[in-house]
């Protein structure tokens, strides 16, 4: 059993940073692709950024790319998102999920097998 506990959100201002981070505990975090995803409030949750095992390789979303860095350190078992020049459109709740049966990477969220619970992201106009 996979349990994946996120960190670091807030309300921040227009064209601030935030980096999230996602602790991981009771399975290989070294073997997962990791994602993050977001739901916003009255919408369908969306994929934002995903990484494969080694941090090789990273996929973003069009609508974050250039701005959000994923990253993971398999030593600390902790994946993150830097969020830079943020957005009101960026406010929602952001979700870390594990991939555990042997894909490399994904954009879509049925692939994952282990979610957190989720930290809000609120910015202001």
């Amino acid at each position: 059993q996979v349990q994946l506990v996120e960190s670091g959100g807030g309300l921040v201002q227009a064209g601030d940073s935030l980096r999230l981070s996602c602790a991981a505990s009771g399975g290989t975090f070294s073997s997962y692709a990791m994602g993050w995803f977001r739901q916003a409030p009255g919408k369908e949750r969306e994929f934002v950024a995903t990484i494969n095992w080694s941090g090789g390789y990273t996929g973003y979303a069009d609508s974050v790319k250039g701005r959000f860095t994923i990253s993971r350190d398999n030593a600390k078992n902790t994946l993150y998102l830097q969020m830079d020049s943020l957005k009101p459109e960026d406010t929602a709740v952001y979700y870390c999920a594990a991939a555990t049966r042997g894909i490399y990477y994904s954009t879509n969220g049925a692939r994952y097998d282990y979610w957190g619970q989720g930290t809000q992201v609120t910015v202001s106009s």
